[in-house]
């Protein structure tokens, strides 16, 4: 029996055991944190990646008797295990897989305590609320309030707390009563081991439409810079023979190298300037 796991009850044993295996028959192992998922969401998500990927649910201590077993750099995720971790197998890379997950979150209302995802911020204007109560508790929120023309207006736009900043019980109760659900709820990767390496959610948050213009960018780049340095490549070669013929012609008319291709260019040449010497004797 394995150093980590002989002293564990049979059905604790059977969990390390069925975590080893899919480790064995799936390229990606990650950790996904199942926090403030209602059970309804998580049956949707799996659902929505049956197919695609596996989520085991378990203790974290048993996914941590399991990564310590299988060894190797797998024993590293250990320090990521947190909160209500759950652990997800696939066969995709880690950039699709964190795309993938991020598709499951949905917006929800935040609760007290919950730290802020993003900087919340609530612009000013009219609201539907009617003079009463509502606008001393959008002042004990930190949200500007008056009455005018019967309504309730929020005199000026008001970020209520930066991102990672805790979320008031007062705060979250305005929320819900202004309908912003800043708390993005869903399978958020906490890190995935593929191919050998360990991938961190800042490595996969990839903006693909600035690394698409990235790319685009450095292309233009490249193929001026092989212009004007001559260096003959697939993408360039049509553009440099194309210059070199241009400079070739015009070197030939410049230096009057007869060339049956440069011949009337040079007699049209000569033409122009005679009849600006005759210009100016007469």
């Amino acid at each position: 029996m394995a150093l980590y796991t002989h002293h564990l009850p049979a059905w604790k044993k059977d969990e390390v055991a069925d975590i080893k295996k899919n480790a064995k028959q799936y390229k990606l192992i990650g950790l996904v944190d199942m926090y403030g998922i209602p059970a309804q969401q998580v049956q949707q998500i799996r659902r929505n990646l049956r197919g695609k990927a596996v989520i085991k649910v378990t203790r974290n201590t048993l996914i941590e008797h399991a990564f310590n077993e299988i060894g190797g750099d797998v024993k590293n995720l250990t320090k990521f295990i947190s909160g209500h971790s759950a652990i997800i197998f696939t066969n995709d890379n880690p950039f699709k897989l964190f795309k993938q997950l991020e598709k499951t979150k949905t917006k929800m209302a935040a609760k007290p305590g919950e730290k802020a995802p993003e900087d919340i911020v609530i612009p000013s204007g009219p609201t539907s609320f009617k003079p009463g109560p509502i606008v001393g508790e959008l002042q004990q929120a930190g949200i500007p309030a008056a009455i005018e023309a019967g309504k309730v207006r929020i005199k000026e736009t008001k970020t209520v707390v930066k991102r990672g900043g805790v979320i008031s019980a007062k705060l979250a109760a305005v929320l819900v009563k202004l309908d912003i659900k800043p708390m993005d709820v869903g399978l958020a990767l906490q890190v995935a081991f593929h191919d050998g390496s360990i991938y961190e959610p800042s490595v996969l948050a990839v903006d693909e439409t600035v690394i698409l213009g990235q790319i685009a960018l450095a292309s233009r780049q490249a193929l001026a810079l092989s212009l004007e340095a001559a260096i003959p490549t697939k993408d360039s070669m049509d553009a440099l023979l194309t210059k070199a013929v241009r400079d070739a012609r015009g070197l030939a008319i410049e230096a009057a190298i007869y060339e049956k291709d440069v011949v009337d260019a040079i007699i049209g040449k000569a033409y122009r300037e005679g009849q600006v010497i005759k210009s100016l004797v007469k």
